[in-house]
């Protein structure tokens, strides 16, 4: 494989002695990690009712306090990988870790809807320095057969993170722990997060690994004009999309719209002449020539927006629509967690004239099923049976859509290139959660002109239309690839 344009070809050095003495172990814990920061992405959406009425927070507070967490999440996140690569990916994961644990803590304290979203923010930053570190250490620990492993166990937690912290959020919120309200589901990390800290000063190699690559970094900076580009850029787009239906859509919103696209352009711009002279560009664009990695972005993004969109929506609606308990929205979603974690830990094992086809056909799975949820649920009433069909359906679809593409995005990358390679496709999965929350979620709000289940169902139905044409857009780009791949001199 070429080396990528705009990325220093970096000696892959030899392991560290921890981590090779006890891998499972190191597996074991990052992804335990990895499951908590990405279970606190959703979980806030099984308790937004009730914050919503006990903190007085409106339908674009609660838009926020999801949208804040993973804007500073998916901003900061190549930033986290260098501050890996300066200090230790062991080093760096414990501090990142140790900084959501207490901004977890200051999330169940806080005392009003402007404090949670500030806390929320300062938890995506801890998340942004520790999560990347858990593809870098599997990417640089594991090899061949074990790395694709270890690569399928990292898909099936992020595939059922999502819909687990639904179920997880709701059982808190429902059982009321000692009169707090929905202030578990954020202090719940705390004794997880101290018990991970605790584990992770013996697992976790403490030394960085690469020398070189610590100076090359140290040399040519953290690019802080790209982060600050990209960080503006991200907030001119997501804050009008969450703010504008409220507001009723004043001048700003659109100006702050055209502004983001002028900014996030002349990032990529700026990027690209970064990587052109020599320096460290914030993300490698070049990294998109890498085979599979480019489509692999595209498919990443959708699967997320759309996962986001369909959880906030739905939530919403069964509980602010139909007036169901956390607990029971929140184990609405069990389904949907069981078979997009069975799928993701399977898939490798079909027979092999169907891997080829399980992404496009996923989308069209995503593509029926979100079409179904809509229409049993259209009419107000709580869609029976077929409700759950539907459920199952949509998981299948997504852990097909997303599973498959990053495993076989990340699966034959260089080890030099692991770090560019999983900070662009980390970060479009946070940037599709931000997407779908901040456009599903003002879509839904803005179609609910008529209280009840009646106005919620109608508006659930225009998004989960919503959903089901972008799943299209997913499924056409996924049979593209194939007629490109089969038309190939490769075959």
């Amino acid at each position: 494989m070429a080396t990528t344009s705009g990325t220093t070809t970096r000696s892959v050095p030899s392991k560290d002695r921890i981590t090779d003495s006890r891998p499972g172990r190191l597996l074991a814990l990052v992804l335990a990690a990895q499951f908590m920061a990405l279970l606190d992405t959703f979980i806030v959406n099984a308790a937004a009712p009730t914050i919503r009425t006990e903190l007085g927070a409106s339908g674009a507070g609660l838009q926020l306090l999801v949208a804040g967490y993973t804007v500073s999440y998916a901003v900061l996140l190549i930033t986290g990988a260098r501050l890996g690569t300066v200090f230790g990916h062991g080093r760096a994961h414990l501090a990142g870790l140790a900084l959501f644990t207490v901004a977890s803590l200051a999330c169940g304290l806080a005392a009003g809807t402007g404090q949670l979203i500030a806390f929320r923010v300062i938890q995506g930053v801890g998340a942004a320095v520790m999560i990347p570190q858990v593809l870098s250490l599997i990417q640089r620990t594991f090899t061949g057969a074990a790395r694709v492993r270890a690569l399928g166990a990292y898909s099936a937690v992020l595939a059922t993170g999502a819909a687990a912290g639904q179920v997880v959020g709701g059982v808190l919120v429902s059982a009321d722990l000692f009169g707090a309200g929905w202030r578990p589901a954020f202090l719940v990390n705390v004794p997880i997060g101290l018990v991970l800290l605790v584990l992770g000063v013996r697992v976790l190699p403490r030394e960085p690994r690469s020398g070189q690559a610590r100076e090359e970094v140290r040399a040519r900076g953290l690019d802080a004009t790209g982060l600050v580009m990209l960080a503006a850029g991200v907030t001119l787009l997501t804050v009008p999309l969450v703010l504008g239906q409220e507001l009723d859509w004043p001048a700003w919103t659109w100006i702050c719209l055209l502004a983001s696209v002028v900014v996030l352009a002349g990032f990529a711009v700026y990027e690209t002449r970064l990587a052109a002279r020599g320096g460290a560009p914030l993300i490698a664009l070049g990294v998109l020539r890498i085979p599979g990695i480019a489509h692999a972005t595209l498919r990443i993004l959708l699967v997320m927006a759309i996962n986001a969109g369909f959880l906030f929506t739905m939530t919403m609606h069964v509980q602010g629509g139909l007036g169901y308990s956390a607990l029971r929205a929140g184990l609405m979603f069990a389904p949907t967690a069981l078979v997009f974690g069975a799928v993701g830990l399977t898939w490798r094992r079909w027979p092999a004239r169907l891997q080829g086809a399980l992404v496009p056909a996923g989308f069209v799975l995503v593509a029926v099923g979100s079409a179904a949820v809509g229409l049993v649920m259209r009419d107000g009433g709580d869609g029976g049976i077929g409700l759950y069909a539907a459920f199952v359906v949509t998981g299948a679809g997504l852990a097909l859509g997303f599973s498959p593409t990053l495993t076989g995005a990340l699966a034959n990358v260089r080890p030099e290139d692991a770090a560019d390679a999983s900070g662009v496709l980390v970060t479009v999965t946070q940037l599709g959660q931000v997407i779908g929350v901040a456009a599903v979620g003002t879509l839904y709000l803005n179609r609910l002109d008529t209280p009840g289940a009646q106005g919620s169902g109608e508006a659930l139905w225009v998004c989960a239309l919503a959903l089901s044409a972008a799943a299209a857009v997913g499924a056409l780009t996924g049979l593209v690839r194939r007629r490109r791949r089969a038309g190939s001199p490769a075959g």
